[in-house]
C-alpha cells in the first residue's frame, strides 16, 4: 500500500467514480490509475467498487471504511510535509482556495497580491464555486482554507475564522423610481418589484427569503445568478432590481444607483475556514494576516490545536471598516 494509491483511490471517489476525471486531476494517465487501484484491491484482499462493466458503480461497505482512513492518512502526510517545509523555511508551495465568486472577484485580489510580493514562489488557485460546494472542497481534502459568508452562525465545518462584517445592498438603473425618492425602500417596495439577486436567494433558509417571510411577504425573484457582475449586468438590462454584497459595488459601477438595505436584511459574516487539525503553513498564516489583519496570528495557530477552546476574537471590523495592511516593497 502506497501513498499514491491512496490518492488514486480518494480522487476516484472525489471524481464522482469517473476514472477519467481522476487521472486528470492527479495527473496521471487512466491505464495507470486503474492498475493502482487494483493493485491496492489485490493486497487488501476486496473490491472498494462495485463494478457494472467496465465502470465503477458504486463505493463497497468495505471501500467506505477504506476511503475514511485514507483520508486521514494522505492529511497526515500533508501535515508531516508541511511541517518540514516551516522547518526549512521553503517559501515555495500552492495555496488553494475555495470561495464564492463575490470574494474571488471583489474581496480577495488585495490580499492575494499582497501575499504574491511576499512569497512570490507560492502559487495561488483559485477555485469559485457555488456556496453549497465551497465547504465540500474543503471537507474533501481539495483545498487548503474555504472564504465564505453566512448571515448567522459560523459554518459548522471546520475551524471559521471571521474576516469581516458586511451588509446588502439595493441596486438599480440611474434615475428609478426607487432610488429617486430619496427614501430608504421598505420590504413592501422590494416586494413588488421585480428582483435579480444569488442563487442562494432561492433556498429556503435565505436569510433574504427569511427576511420577507418574517413580513409576510413573498419576493418576486425574477433571475438568480453566482456572479454579482452578472446580477449587474441584468439590473442594466431592466430584468429587475438587484440585490447584492456591498463589496461588490465599484467606483466604476457609475451607471447604477445603489441604497443601503442595513434596515431590511440581517447583517452577514466573511469566514476563512480551516480544516482541523491541518498544519499551516507560513505562507497561508500570511495570507490569513493579510485578508483579516485583525487576527491575531498566535490565536490562528491556537484554534488549530487539538482539543483547544475556541479563542476570543477581536471585534470583527465591517467591510466600510476593515484595516488595510500596506502592500509590501517589492523592492
Amino acid at each position: 500500500m502506497t501513498l499514491i494509491q491512496l490518492r488514486y483511490l480518494v480522487a476516484i471517489a472525489d471524481s464522482g467514480l469517473n476514472i477519467t476525471l481522476a487521472a486528470e486531476r492527479v495527473h496521471a494517465t487512466q491505464p495507470g490509475l486503474s492498475k493502482q487501484l487494483r493493485q491496492l484491491e489485490d493486497e487488501l484482499g476486496f473490491q472498494l467498487f462495485v463494478r457494472k462493466g467496465k465502470s465503477l458503480d458504486s463505493v463497497t461497505q468495505a471501500g467506505r471504511h477504506v476511503l475514511e482512513r485514507a483520508r486521514t492518512i494522505l492529511a497526515e502526510a500533508a501535515n508531516i510535509r508541511s511541517i518540514a517545509a516551516n522547518l526549512r523555511n521553503d517559501a515555495r508551495g500552492e495555496l488553494r482556495i475555495a470561495t464564492t465568486h463575490t470574494q474571488a472577484r471583489f474581496a480577495l485580489p488585495a490580499a492575494i497580491g499582497a501575499l504574491s510580493v511576499l512569497y512570490p514562489q507560492v502559487s495561488v488557485h483559485l477555485q469559485p464555486s457555488r456556496d453549497a460546494e465551497v465547504l465540500a472542497q474543503l471537507e474533501a481534502g481539495r483545498v487548503d482554507l474555504a472564504v465564505i459568508s453566512t448571515a448567522g452562525a459560523p459554518p459548522g465545518t471546520g475551524i471559521a475564522l471571521p474576516a469581516y462584517r458586511w451588509h446588502r445592498v439595493i441596486v438599480a438603473p440611474q434615475g428609478h423610481p426607487l432610488t429617486s425618492s430619496g427614501q430608504p425602500p421598505s420590504l413592501d417596495q422590494l416586494a413588488a418589484l421585480p428582483l435579480v439577486s444569488y442563487e442562494s436567494s432561492l433556498k429556503a433558509e435565505s436569510s433574504l427569503r427569511r427576511a420577507f417571510e418574517a413580513a409576510d411577504l413573498k419576493p418576486h425573484i425574477v433571475m438568480t445568478a453566482g456572479d454579482a457582475d452578472l446580477i449587474k449586468t441584468y439590473v442594466r438590462a431592466g430584468l429587475g432590481i438587484g440585490v447584492l454584497a456591498e463589496m461588490a459595488m465599484l467606483d466604476s459601477d457609475t451607471d447604477l444607483d445603489t441604497l443601503p438595505a442595513d434596515h431590511l436584511f440581517p447583517q452577514c459574516t466573511t469566514w476563512i475556514v480551516l480544516r482541523r487539525e491541518s498544519v499551516l503553513r507560513e505562507y497561508v498564516l500570511e495570507f490569513i494576516a493579510q485578508f483579516a489583519p485583525h487576527l491575531d496570528r498566535r490565536d490562528v495557530v491556537r484554534a488549530m490545536a487539538v482539543d483547544a477552546a475556541p479563542p476570543e476574537w477581536s471585534a470583527v471590523p465591517h467591510w466600510r471598516e476593515r484595516p488595510t495592511v500596506p502592500l509590501p516593497d517589492a523592492a
